[in-house]
């Protein structure tokens, strides 16, 4: 009886000596991470480790550790896809101002104007890729969340017609979380809009690449962005209509594990291939390659 009691207390005394180990080992990562400067390094919002922010903007904002793929600004999406010096914007300085007057809209679209440095949540315009011309349109989710008011539906509207115009493919990175609530009416028949433009650049036989990241919601993913002849989306990407817990609510059941997020769309068919950041580029490259589209020097 003895020899237990002896071989339990040196147990403990094991297990005791490694969770002071284990402790002094976060104090000390805490300690030196404390003296590391802000803008030397980023936390992972989804595994919570530290980044070197070097390290973090190498990888195109994806977290070595965990994949978790950061939103981007549709500044920092055009410069990792399209050829430097290729692109020319279309309607840059197009504002929504407030059509319904709603009440403090006005004053919202002033600070987050100031805040991103964008008159919109989307940058329209044309661009190559490898050489490879595009009409590009991008939505950015630091703009009011890349929701789509008249100006964003009107944006890509007029690229879509020009794109048939000119015989180009088309190529939209979505990020939203819909039809912009402050307009209204007026931005939901953004929806009709962008879908008919969309539907006769697909009549003149011409290719649209649609790519849907973090996250794709509401009107935005009820019009344009689901029209794609090519859909790609970003891992673990929320994509859907109405998000799951109202759909939950709603129907009163619980949802299947990992419900509207890219790789379930993919095994339902909704989506064509999930794709990693790093890979993006060259799916875009394989894809202008197989359509034939003509490369522009």
């Amino acid at each position: 009886m003895n020899n237990i009691f002896k071989e339990q207390k040196e147990r403990l005394t094991r297990f005791d000596n490694m969770n002071c180990l284990q402790q002094m080992e976060k104090e000390q990562e805490s300690k030196i991470i404390a003296n590391i400067p802000d803008d030397l390094y980023k936390r992972c919002t989804s595994c919570d480790k530290n980044i070197l922010k070097k390290d973090w903007e190498f990888n195109l904002l994806v977290c070595p550790y965990c994949d978790d793929h950061a939103r981007l600004r549709a500044r920092e999406r055009l410069n990792q896809i399209v050829d430097q010096g290729s692109f020319e914007e279309l309607l840059a300085s197009s504002s929504s101002q407030n059509p319904l007057n709603m009440p403090d809209y006005s004053e919202k679209l002033a600070q987050t104007k100031q805040l991103t440095n964008m008159n919109e949540s989307v940058m329209t315009g044309f661009g190559k890729i490898e050489g490879y011309q595009y009409a590009i349109a991008i939505l950015d989710s630091y703009f009011m969340m890349g929701s789509m008011g008249c100006v964003v539906g009107e944006k890509i509207t007029a690229l879509v017609e020009l794109a048939t115009e000119r015989k180009l493919p088309l190529l939209i990175f979505s990020t939203s979380g819909g039809a912009r609530m402050q307009e209204g009416i007026l931005s939901l028949m953004q929806m009709a809009k962008t879908s008919a433009a969309i539907g006769r650049h697909h009549q003149a036989g011409l290719l649209y690449i649609s790519v849907l990241t973090h996250p794709t919601t509401g009107g935005v993913s009820a019009s344009f962005a689901s029209l794609g002849d090519v859909t790609l989306a970003e891992p673990g990407a929320l994509i859907g209509f109405a998000g799951p817990r109202v759909i939950k609510q709603t129907i009163n059941q619980d949802l299947p594990k990992g419900f509207q997020r890219s790789e379930f769309l993919l095994e339902k068919g909704f989506v064509d291939q999930v794709v990693k950041r790093k890979h993006l580029k060259e799916i875009i490259i394989k894809l202008s390659k197989l359509h034939q589209i003509g490369v522009s020097i």
